[in-house]
């Protein structure tokens, strides 16, 4: 393929990240893009009434059972904007439950941006501020929606003025609504200066039908809401809220939408703006950070491994993120990790749980490589020119549990399902000579990985696991040559993860602090934040 060829479609590409504090509508969200897309013909509902199906992205038996996201998802499906430009959308879906924050962060470092989904009733939250620093951290351009409008919540302008003091980036809204919280009656676009007018669907399962009105007609349409609106982008104006496309790729502001997903309204206009204002792949720099051109030879990142996405075939599918040139199935690509020979005659592309056979890929896009028993998260692919991107780092675990088999005549089952799991990263997996192959500890960020290890143990791998949870709460890493000391000390135990790691675990922070003060020359070094 030409250099001409890639930089053409890879401008085509936006690949992008919903990111949000669980239950701010975030599944709901991408469902309505996919809808708007004309990807899919009806959106599901997570909470929606019996009969309805569940959203495309969430696709686990836990997901649609309790109506959160559990793992993330690659959705890639075309999009021709207002303009007429046909666009290809690769849409990453994340848990937005702080205990899946580390499939989060995997998915972020595989995305050009990102939209921070906001409930208007509850503004910034927690988890939103952290995955927000991950974003800083990386300098990934943020567009920020203000989610279920049609509810009753907070005022427009208190939540900008919120935005901007808690993490310092200057919003500037591109949309404005029309009617308060609650009453979402349409938005004022301020690039236009028009009134877009949404209409109510049955239980919002079909694209909200929506009436461009001309702003000196506005008021007529909407009357004293119009008004109010008008004159509240006046004041976002006097005070430099209006949008500056070089702030925005700097990472200093955000521009803001105004939606409300369960009802489809203001899908649209956040579909344009992802086309238009999202920068396209750029390359990604390497682990020396030089930056690898879009048009250098093929270069990918395994941001995700899979398995159990479909129960007829037993197969793991590896997420890739195509930095570079082109991908063409059946391509032999070097694993840079071990040097070794990569076949790829089993290319797929993904469409939440759905796989299509591939032929070709471009940068921006996700590919999906079964049967790859030998790939990681944070794993490089490449062709012809060599290339290793940074490794994806661990979070601290915070909670530890021993798994034991429940089931003794299922051990070949058992030590296959918790090497799968850590291949996957659902769990970190810990082992010493102490407690023995039979009993591996179980290391989390949150409590509910242990739920999703234990269910997917029992239901996919056919072994069901009994979890006993150890009174640890902080991880250190620890010397080769200081293991056997710090093994024998109270309240603290060594453990090794997969890789290598040896992992010193305390009760808890005080403890940590007195051993420290004890055993000033025992390094302990932090696992890395990747919160930033």
């Amino acid at each position: 393929m030409t250099d001409n060829a890639v930089h053409s479609e890879a401008s085509r590409r936006r690949t992008f990240a919903v990111i949000s504090h669980p239950d701010a509508g975030k599944s709901t969200l991408t469902e309505a893009l996919v809808l708007h897309a004309k990807a899919i013909t009806e959106a599901g509902a997570v909470h929606g009434k019996s009969g309805r199906r569940a959203t495309v992205s969430d696709w686990m038996e836990m997901e649609k059972a309790r109506g959160i996201s559990i793992t993330s998802t690659a959705l890639q499906f075309g999009y021709r904007t207002a303009r007429g430009q046909d666009c290809v959308i690769n849409l990453l879906d994340t848990p937005g439950h702080a205990d899946f924050s580390e499939d989060t962060y995997r998915v972020l470092t595989a995305v050009d941006s990102a939209v921070m989904l906001i409930d208007a009733a509850k503004g910034l939250e927690p988890q939103t501020l952290k995955l927000f620093q991950v974003c800083r951290h990386r300098r990934i351009p943020i567009i920020t929606v203000i989610n279920k409008w049609d509810r009753p919540g907070r005022h427009a302008l208190e939540l900008m003025d919120e935005i901007a003091t808690r993490i310092g980036l200057r919003p500037t809204p591109l949309t404005w609504p029309v009617g308060i919280a609650g009453d979402f009656q349409g938005v004022l676009d301020r690039r236009s200066g028009n009134f877009i007018r949404f209409t109510r669907t049955a239980g919002g399962a079909t694209a909200a039908p929506e009436e461009h009105i001309a702003a000196e007609d506005a008021h007529g349409a909407a009357g004293v809401d119009w008004d109010t609106a008008v004159e509240e982008c006046e004041l976002l104006s006097a005070d430099g809220s209006d949008f500056d496309r070089e702030a925005f790729l700097d990472c200093t502001a955000s521009p803001v939408l105004f939606t409300s997903a369960a009802l489809n309204f203001g899908v649209n206009q956040l579909l344009d703006v992802l086309t238009e204002l999202a920068p396209p792949p750029g390359g990604a720099l390497d682990v020396d950070g030089n930056r690898r051109a879009t048009d250098a030879p093929f270069s990918a990142f395994v941001f995700k491994v899979q398995a159990g996405m479909d129960s007829a075939h037993r197969d793991r599918i590896a997420f890739a993120r195509v930095y570079s040139g082109t991908f063409e199935r059946g391509d032999v690509l070097t694993h840079a990790v071990t040097g070794k020979p990569f076949v790829t005659k089993y290319a797929q592309s993904v469409f939440g749980q759905q796989r299509a056979t591939l032929d070709t890929a471009w940068p921006g896009d996700v590919i999906g490589l079964a049967n790859a028993a030998a790939l990681r998260p944070g794993d490089t692919l490449y062709c012809d020119v060599p290339v290793q991107y940074p490794p994806i780092p661990s979070f601290s675990p915070e909670h530890f549990a021993v798994a034991r088999n429940a089931d003794p005549s299922k051990h070949k089952q058992f030590r296959r399902g918790i090497e799968q799991l850590d291949q996957e990263g659902v769990v970190q997996v810990l082992r010493s000579d102490r407690r023995g192959d039979q009993a591996p500890v179980l290391a989390a960020v949150g409590p509910m990985q242990f739920e999703v290890a234990a269910h997917r143990m029992a239901t996919e791998i056919g072994a069901p696991i009994m979890l006993e949870s150890l009174a640890y709460q902080v991880a250190r890493i620890v010397d080769p040559g200081d293991v056997d000391f710090v093994d024998r000390q109270s309240l603290t135990e060594v453990m090794t993860r997969t890789d290598g790691v040896h992992l010193a675990l305390f009760s808890n922070s005080w403890r940590l602090q007195g051993f420290q003060r004890d055993n000033p020359d025992i390094q302990l070094r932090s696992l890395v934040a990747a919160e930033g």
